[in-house]
C-alpha cells in the first residue's frame, strides 16, 4: 500500500528548507507536496520516491513526521474525470479526508492521491467500478 510522509511543522521561515534539505541529503525525490498552514503550525503532505527512508530521516532530525496510507487513483485528464472517482466513493458511503491531484507527464492522465477512512475498501470499491489503482512502486517510480 502506498504512504504519503505526514508532517507537522511550526509555520517559521526556514523550517520547509530545513524539511528539503533532510531530504536532499538522504537522495529523495519528491513528487507531490502539498502545505496546508495555520497560524503556528501547520502540515506538510510529501509524495517521495523512498518513502520509509525519508520518514526516518526526518524523524531522526527532529520533524514530526508519520506514515499515511494513501491511494492513487488513474484518472483521464479531461473534465469529469475527478466527478468520476468522488461519485464512485460518496454513492457508497466512503469519506474523503483529503486529497491532491497531479498531471502525469503525458498530459492524458491525473493521479488522485486520497485518504480515506476505510482504505481496503475503497480501494476494492473502485477496482470493482473499473478505476485504476497505482501500486506503491508505480506511484514512487512516476
Amino acid at each position: 500500500m502506498a504512504k504519503q510522509i505526514n508532517v507537522f511543522a511550526q509555520n517559521q521561515p526556514g523550517r520547509l528548507e530545513r524539511m528539503t534539505e533532510v531530504l536532499l541529503e538522504e537522495g529523495i525525490n519528491i513528487r507531490a507536496i502539498t502545505i496546508s498552514g495555520a497560524e503556528e503550525y501547520g502540515v506538510v503532505k510529501l509524495l517521495v520516491d523512498e518513502p520509509r527512508k525519508a520518514f526516518e530521516a526526518l524523524q531522526r532530525e527532529g520533524f514530526s513526521a508519520y506514515l499515511k496510507e494513501v491511494i492513487a487513483v488513474v484518472m483521464d485528464d479531461r473534465p469529469g474525470g475527478l466527478h468520476r472517482v468522488c461519485r464512485v466513493l460518496g454513492e457508497s458511503g466512503v469519506n474523503i479526508e483529503d486529497a491532491y491531484g497531479f498531471v502525469f507527464q503525458d498530459r492524458r492522465t491525473a493521479i488522485l492521491v486520497v485518504e480515506v477512512e476505510r482504505l481496503p475498501e475503497a480501494e476494492e470499491i473502485l477496482r470493482g467500478r473499473g478505476l485504476e489503482l497505482l501500486s506503491d512502486e508505480e506511484l514512487y517510480a512516476l
